[in-house]
């Protein structure tokens, strides 16, 4: 599918459904009607106030993650700051210990294991894992006394849905789409906007000297590398595109990479530029079902490039430790050795 195709569908949920899934997806996996009480419940959650409100808690993560390492100094970026990051944030976020964050890169790992094996049977013990883990969050919270006006996750245990309040079983599905999102998304991008630019030393200088021009640069390089592979859809009705005849009920795969870096959608696709149309980047998706926690991934990818371009002068790649690529279903890098003056 060209990007013109992969637009679309995503803009067309009526004949393509989002309905894909054996498990309980709040609301990714949900169509119209059903999809829309809960997309009103969560998008609250991401809105400028609560942005702003927590950028101070993502800043001191990231600040103290790169400042772990004296300059100058190699690390292997991934292991010791991206992953990390990813976990500590989404703690924070969420109001959970961090005595949970082993536990989430360990869920994490072995969910994208079974993902790449396509294994459903351990994709669906690993998903009752995660529920086991979110039923354990939310008694704790009880116990706690931790209250809605302080508290995320006990917040979206008092939300309601067609006129009663949400089962554990929802709470879970919502919170585990936000942590396979964060951890895994934010991690790759993390490796993935850190690696353009050790090999980009000219807009490295450009960044650190105009920072505004960050949110622009950071959503570019993610068309040109996307940290996100793919999606899928069911056809409700017999359809025809792409030049192919799709029937109802049969599956499609979305792909986010060659949609962005398609030369009908993006003049010159592989060159970097700030001047694009950024309408048409579906680094978050579009239509009904975009990402509804894109304001909280731009943060944190922003805080972050901003606290590592301040407080380095340079980054470049070590040319004997090459980086590894991550394997598909996931994108981005597995290992990444940095140098940082």
């Amino acid at each position: 599918f060209r990007h013109v195709d992969v637009t679309r569908v995503l803009l067309d949920h009526e004949t393509f459904s989002n309905a894909v899934s054996q498990h309980l997806s709040v609301p990714n996996g949900m169509d119209q009607p059903e999809h829309t009480p809960y997309r009103r419940i969560i998008e609250p959650y991401f809105s400028e106030p609560r942005m702003a409100a927590f950028e101070p808690v993502c800043r001191r993560i990231a600040s103290g993650l790169i400042q772990q390492s004296p300059l100058p100094s190699e690390l292997e970026l991934m292991a010791e700051a991206a992953l990390p990051f990813a976990v500590q944030v989404q703690c924070a976020f969420l109001g959970w210990p961090a005595t949970l964050q082993e536990s989430l890169i360990r869920w994490a790992r072995n969910n994208h294991d079974a993902t790449r094996a396509q294994d459903r049977k351990l994709m669906s013990e690993i998903a009752l894992e995660f529920e086991a883990i979110i039923d354990d969050l939310l008694e704790a919270r009880e116990q706690s006394g931790a209250t809605p006006e302080t508290d995320l996750t006990t917040a979206l245990m008092h939300e309601q849905v067609w006129g009663r309040p949400m089962s554990n079983e929802e709470v879970a599905s919502i919170l585990r789409n936000w942590t396979v999102g964060e951890i895994g998304t934010i991690s790759a991008s993390v490796g993935i906007l850190a690696q353009y630019l050790a090999e980009h030393a000219e807009l490295q200088t450009q960044l650190r000297a105009q920072m505004d021009l960050l949110p622009s640069a950071i959503d570019e390089i993610l068309r040109l590398h996307g940290p996100l592979v793919a999606n899928r859809r069911i056809a409700t009705r017999a359809v025809e595109i792409g030049g192919r005849k799709i029937s109802a009920g049969e599956r499609i795969t979305l792909m986010w990479i060659p949609a962005n870096r398609d030369e009908r959608g993006f003049h010159k696709p592989d060159e970097f530029r700030l001047d694009r149309d950024p309408n048409k980047n579906l680094l978050y998706g579009a239509g009904i079902h975009a990402c509804p926690g894109a304001p909280l991934a731009r943060l944190e990818l922003r805080v972050f490039m901003e606290e590592l371009l301040s407080r380095t002068d340079s980054i470049a790649t070590v040319p004997e430790k090459a980086a590894t690529f991550a394997t598909c279903p996931a994108s981005g890098f597995d290992t990444l050795h940095l140098k940082m003056n």
